[in-house]
Parts: C-alpha cells; structure tokens; sequence
C-alpha cells in the first residue's frame, strides 16, 4: 500500500516554531537575508546553493534547542517534520548537512551574521517570543554560550554576543 505525501498524517506543529516562522515571513526574513548575503553569493555559477534563509534558521533551531553539533542540528532538522516545515523544506528535500552549515558559516562575514541576528532578535522582542533581560539589550534567552562558540564558530557566536 503506498501513501502519498499529502495522506500522511501530520502534527500540528511546534507552537513556537509556527510561531516564530509567522514572524520572520511577515517581517519579510527571506528578502532581508538575501540582500544582506548578497554579496557573498555568487550570481549563478556551478551548482545553485541553498537559500540563506534556510542557514539561519538552522543556526536559529540549534541555538534554541541548544545542540552544540553541526551534525546534531542536521540530524535533529531531519528528523522532526515540524522543522522541516519551519526551514521550508519540500516533501522530498532533504535537509542541509553539516558540511553545508559550515562552509556557509566560514563564507558569511561577521557583520552578515551581526545584522541578522540583531534584525531576528528585535523582531522576536517585539512580537513577545523573547524577554528582554534588566538594562542589557540582549534577550536573557539569547545570551551567549559555549553552544554558541562551537556550533556557530567564532563568527556567529561574536555576532550573537553583540547583539
């Protein structure tokens, strides 16, 4: 007996996931990443990459759910259909591997990752997903740690701790 895709039954989601994708479609996330990435993208050569927005959200869900692994946040998207659902992934799209995750990583500069996570954590403030923490600008939630530093590399994690 064969089952299509559409039959299969299907969870209502992650509240919070569905919550935060709502936001960052309606803040325009997509547009924003790619204008900011644009730079480091090239305009059509060799085989088409993947959209940015698909890597931050994956730095996003392995920030919150504090994997510390580039295979660990792979392994976790893969196999949860609401993240599948949250990284806009099609029915037969797999999910991006961990070499993916850090090649992108070491190609987006400091500012690229700085601009982003600053524009996603004002937008997440705003909507009430994140609390501000006493005087500091940065969401207790969101404060930095070794998680941060492995899996983001340097890079991201200094993004993420100036924000």
């Amino acid at each position: 007996m064969l089952v299509s895709w559409v039959e299969m039954p299907r969870s209502p989601g992650h509240a919070f996931y569905d919550k935060l994708q709502g936001v960052l479609i309606a803040a325009g996330f997509d547009r924003f990443i790619e204008t900011q990435c644009a730079v480091d993208y090239a305009p059509r050569l060799g085989r088409p990459s993947l959209p940015p927005g698909r890597y931050f959200r994956m730095l996003l869900i392995g920030y919150f759910e504090g994997i510390d692994s580039e295979r660990g946040l792979e392994w976790r998207c893969a196999d949860s259909l609401s993240l599948r659902d949250f990284l806009r992934l099609g029915e037969r799209e797999r999910v991006p591997d961990h070499s993916w995750l850090s090649r992108t990583r070491s190609r987006l500069s400091l500012e690229v990752h700085d601009q982003v996570f600053s524009w996603v954590l004002k937008r997440l403030a705003e909507h009430g997903l994140i609390k501000a923490s006493g005087s500091a600008s940065m969401p207790q939630r969101l404060k930095p740690t070794q998680h941060s530093a492995r899996l983001f590399g340097a890079t991201a994690a200094k993004a993420i701790a100036r924000c």
